[in-house]
């Protein structure tokens, strides 16, 4: 079985922070104004959707103000990777907290730090850290852990509503 090709995203209408299959992580910004910024980023995750096994997105907070916003952002993704038979799971900021920290309150600061402190890894924003721990829950949920992390957080992935993937890439 191979290593399942995840993609992580943590979704924003003004930065979206992405870790690529290779690990390879940036945060998407662009000129574009408006909706035409949900048109740049539906295309830029279509880029990659041929390329991916799994995409692990980070799912709205209940009561955020920005949420409409998002949520436009998580239509148009979705719609694509839909339209290229990419499943997804989607996991709550808190379960993302847990997961990378042991705590579902964790600050920004937090997660770097145990970004740092699991994998040596630094990002350039925040966006890109949330987005390489998706990718990395996501790894892990499936057999293909990157990082040792403990049983306590491990179990936190339990809350997501995981798909199937093909036997060529299953655990």
């Amino acid at each position: 079985m191979t290593t399942p090709r995840i993609l992580g995203l943590d979704l924003s209408i003004t930065a979206t922070g992405y870790a690529l299959p290779d690990g390879q992580t940036g945060t998407f910004k662009g000129p574009w104004k408006g909706d035409w910024r949900l048109v740049a980023i539906r295309t830029a995750v279509a880029g990659h959707a041929d390329a991916i096994d799994l995409a692990v997105i980070e799912d709205l907070p209940t009561h955020a103000k920005a949420a409409g916003i998002t949520g436009m952002v998580h239509g148009a993704v979705r719609t694509v990777l839909m339209e290229h038979g990419v499943p997804y799971a989607l996991v709550t900021p808190a379960t993302l907290k847990a997961y990378a920290t042991g705590k579902g309150n964790a600050d920004k600061t937090a997660m770097a730090i145990a970004a740092l402190k699991r994998a040596g890894r630094e990002f350039g924003d925040d966006n890109q850290c949330d987005a390489w721990w998706l990718r990395a829950a996501g790894l892990d949920w499936y057999g293909h852990a990157e990082v040792d992390m403990p049983k306590a957080q491990r179990d936190r992935l339990d809350k997501v509503d995981w798909p199937q993937l093909g036997a060529e890439v299953a655990a």
